[in-house]
């Protein structure tokens, strides 16, 4: 680990508490804005990326960092420097005028996307001014006090103050697998960071309990700053990300060979070397699909906001493609397959009998304990303050905070009499195994095994009509300063709190569309069997197998991958658990998203390809997650996977289109420069060319989409890439040749008719096949955008008006005969037709492969 930079506060863990106030020159009262403005200024935002270049100069300087590019701008500075000044400016001009295009169509869909991102920042409670406020951790400076609870993250290195049970997960940083409690105080000099238990860390996060810290340490200088390019590990390549890097490296092979192919022929042929120079290069932009960085931007932020209009925010644009992808989604049952709104339906005494008694007892409970902010708390809350029962002028002396091995939370609290009771309330099972005794109507009795049946039969009576069932129990206690676990033995079973979430009306018609879509529905809870199981009978899920922990905990690995694609419900499973049961299936070939949103759903989020979390979920879900829901609505979901299909459609469709037209109109060009005596176009043609028939392909990012490219999850395929390249780019080079012999007939030895017949020819077959090959359907049936079609006639007509126009001798283009005009028109019209037939087969392929099956026999 690296020591603190110089400028850091010397083992700010050991100083006293005023020594560090008067250090950082800050009060327990907090900072004021102006003077947090101030420091901000001095120290920098709160964030770990140091220097941050504005994203339109990022976005803008990449534009122009291209190898291909650079190698054209060379290429131009040359002629110019021979004085080929009209050749060089268009050249220049043609590049420049790519480049903004795609910037400024990159930059409004970046732009968009980062404010629909800013929308589920994380933030942290600071006091600033005298008040508690709700700040972006960016803001955050040295001086700042911050308050922490349950499912926050820590926003910077900090040292406690004050603390309640604050228990803080630190394992990132120190390996250590149980949380840590902290509290105030100070620690030797020279503790380790483990050892430092008055101390906060940036990245860390807040199980249980309730502290407040005052800021240390900001950005690259705390310990996770420190050691960041260590624990900063690159995302994992999505599929369709690694698709893409494979694509780009086949592409550069083939490119490569064909440009130093060309190149050293041209020169031993002695053709003029600064032409040649340009032709290969133009001819190496050609080849490569160069918008589609920004096609893939567009597109996806696209997705984004439609999303985002539909109540989805998008954390990871390409996470996108991987949501179209998915084929099985888990998820709890709350607030997903119920409706979310959980109330006490009663609080009744071992026999099952009502008990004020009980709701007394639990209502003390839930509102002392400083833990975790769940809804059951809130149910009893609410109900205790609707039958009268007010517990606040009951004293708290301590608190044994819950976690996920006991199950169960424990208050002790100063009674009106002066004695002090612990009451803990949590799962039955783990409440029964620390009662030894039962309240009855003649007082307490020994726990016996026929006592304990019967508390467990109506346990699992409640569960069958869908309650969720937490027991209570209490023991009197002596006062004192710390209490544990031990402490929750010999207790005396009070009661049981009765909670009943309906099931979502609706949901039933979701699962059906999702159903529908290709994906499957797991639910994973920690609920038991039971309640689980009649949830989903209440809305029609089918349950093919079920699965609990304790079972799951008897399966190897080898076992779970084989039972978990067949497992519908998974149930009673342990936080640990469910980061198992995601690998398992992401094993066994599905890409799986997964739905969390506590604290102990992080790991899960993080193991599955599609992390979903709720904008009310805890810090730690959120920020694990790809995608956060505004409302907790497994039908957001629904649509969320048929916009990622869509997204995914439409980036294809690019893909395909311009890597097969691209690589057809090389290849011919290519061919050709070895045996024409001249050079089939010159590089400002094949440049202007190339961007007049990349206008249209913008528009494929808001294209409509054929109910065959939803139906089903698909895949990426490198391999069908390439076979689709080769069999369209190849019959796009068989009708180059009946172009050249058509030219030739007709042109004689006319190099610029020449160059100008086959310029429109190749422009018009670029911008009409991208109306057949955008669909599945016969093009006829299928409609395309407005912006796409649009763009598509507007450069029809350029291509065909351009050889007439002012400019055309600009690009070295003379105007052509009708009978020429006439015969580059029916060859392109001859492609396209040829083009719709030959793409049945290969798009029939396309839905072996998971590309989007429709719903009948394929045409």
């Amino acid at each position: 680990m690296k020591s603190p930079p110089a400028d850091s506060v010397a083992s700010w863990w050991a100083l006293s508490e005023p020594d560090l106030l008067k250090v950082l020159d800050a009060t327990a009262g907090g900072l004021s804005t102006a003077e947090a403005a101030r420091r901000l200024t001095e120290t920098g935002p709160n964030t770990l990326a140091g220097h941050v270049t504005p994203m339109w100069l990022q976005l803008l300087v990449s534009r122009f960092t291209s190898p291909l590019v650079l190698i054209l701008i060379v290429a131009a500075g040359v002629s110019l420097a021979v004085r080929q000044w009209l050749d060089a400016w268009i050249v220049l001009g043609i590049v420049v005028l790519t480049a903004v295009l795609s910037f400024v169509q990159e930059y409004r869909a970046a732009a968009a996307v980062q404010a629909l991102r800013q929308r589920v920042a994380v933030s942290a409670q600071v006091l600033r001014d005298g008040g508690m406020q709700k700040l972006p951790v960016e803001s955050i400076v040295p001086g700042d006090i911050v308050e922490l609870s349950a499912g926050s993250l820590v926003p910077a290195d900090a040292r406690v103050l004050e603390a309640r049970d604050c228990y803080v997960s630190q394992a990132m940083l120190t390996g250590e697998s149980l949380p840590v409690a902290k509290q105030p105080g100070e620690c030797p000099g020279g503790a380790s960071l483990a050892q430092r238990d008055n101390s906060v860390f940036m990245g860390t996060s807040v199980r249980s309990g309730w502290a407040r810290a005052i800021v240390v340490e900001t950005g690259m200088r705390t310990v996770f700053g420190g050691i960041a390019e260590r624990l900063r590990r690159r995302p994992l390549e999505t599929e369709f990300e690694l698709g893409l890097r494979r694509l780009g490296n086949f592409l550069v092979r083939l490119m490569l060979t064909v440009v130093i192919v060309v190149l050293a022929a041209n020169i031993v042929l002695h053709r003029p070397m600064i032409d040649t120079l340009l032709f290969a290069a133009a001819l190496a932009v050609g080849l490569s699909p160069e918008l589609l960085p920004a096609i893939l931007t567009v597109t996806l932020s696209h997705g984004a906001r439609a999303m985002a209009r539909e109540g989805v925010i998008v954390k990871r644009l390409n996470a996108i493609e991987n949501l179209g992808s998915m084929d099985v989604l888990c998820t709890d049952k709350t607030g997903t397959l119920t409706n979310g709104v959980i109330a006490l339906d009663a609080a009744v005494d071992p026999d099952g009998s009502p008990s004020k008694e009980v709701l007394h007892f639990a209502a003390m409970n839930a509102v002392m304990q400083a833990g975790i902010h769940n809804a059951l708390d809130d149910a009893i809350k609410e109900r205790a303050t609707a039958d009268g029962i007010d517990v606040q002028a009951t004293e708290k002396i301590g608190e044994i905070p819950f976690d996920f091995q006991r199950r169960r939370l424990g208050v002790v609290a100063r009674l009106d009499g002066g004695d002090a009771v612990l009451v803990t309330k949590g799962a039955v099972a783990n409440v029964l195994d620390a009662c030894t005794r039962v309240s009855t109507e003649a007082g307490d009795a020994t726990m016996d095994d026929a006592r304990k049946a019967d508390a467990t039969a109506r346990f699992i009576a409640w569960s069958e009509q869908g309650y969720r069932v937490l027991a209570l129990a209490r023991r009197r206690v002596d006062v004192r300063d710390h209490y544990d676990a031990r402490d929750e033995a010999d207790m005396t079973l009070l009661g049981f709190l009765l909670f009943f979430d309906a099931p979502e009306p609706q949901v039933a018609a979701t699962l059906a569309g999702l159903q529908a879509l290709g994906v499957q529905v797991k639910i994973v809870t920690g609920d038991n069997r039971y309640v689980a199981r009649h949830v989903a009978r209440s809305i029609g899920m089918p349950v093919q197998e079920e699965m609990t922990g304790e079972a799951l905990r008897q399966l190897n690995n080898d076992a779970l991958w084989h039972r978990a694609s067949k497992t519908t419900l998974f149930a009673e499973i342990e936080p640990n658990q469910k980061e198992r049961i995601i690998a398992a299936l992401r094993h066994a070939g599905h890409v799986v998203g997964f739905l969390g949103d506590g604290i102990n759903d992080a790991p899960a989020l993080h193991a599955a390809d599609v992390g979903i979390s709720v904008d009310t979920a805890v810090d730690v879900a959120k920020d694990a997650a790809d995608f956060v829901l505004l409302r907790h609505d497994l039908d957001v979901i629904r649509k969320g996977v048929d916009e990622g299909r869509r997204t995914f459609a439409n980036t294809i469709k690019y893909i395909f289109i311009a890597t097969s037209g691209n690589f057809g109109n090389m290849l011919s060009m290519a061919a050709a420069s070895l045996f024409l005596p001249f050079l089939p176009l010159l590089a400002k043609q094949i440049l202007l060319n190339n961007f007049l028939g990349d206008v249209p392909s913008l528009g494929i990012a808001t294209d409509r989409v054929d109910d065959e490219w939803r139906s089903t999850p698909h895949r990426w395929d490198i391999g069908l890439i390439r076979r689709a390249m080769l069999t369209f780019g190849l019959t796009s080079s068989a009708f180059d040749l009946i172009t050249f012999v058509t030219l030739f007939s007709l042109a004689g030895a006319s190099e610029e008719t020449f160059r100008t017949g086959w310029f429109v020819e190749s422009l018009l077959t670029e911008l009409w096949v991208l109306l057949v090959l955008r669909t599945y359907r016969p093009f006829f049936r299928s409609r395309p955008g407005r912006v796409l079609l649009a763009a598509a006639l507007l450069m029809t007509f350029v291509a065909l008006a351009l050889p007439y126009s002012v400019v055309a001798s600009w690009f070295g283009l003379v105007a052509l005969s009708w009978k020429t005009i006439g015969a580059v028109t029916l060859i392109a019209v001859l492609f396209v037709a040829t083009c719709e037939v030959i793409k049945r087969p290969v798009y029939r392929h396309l839905t072996d492969v998971g590309y989007g099956r429709p719903p009948g026999p394929p045409p």
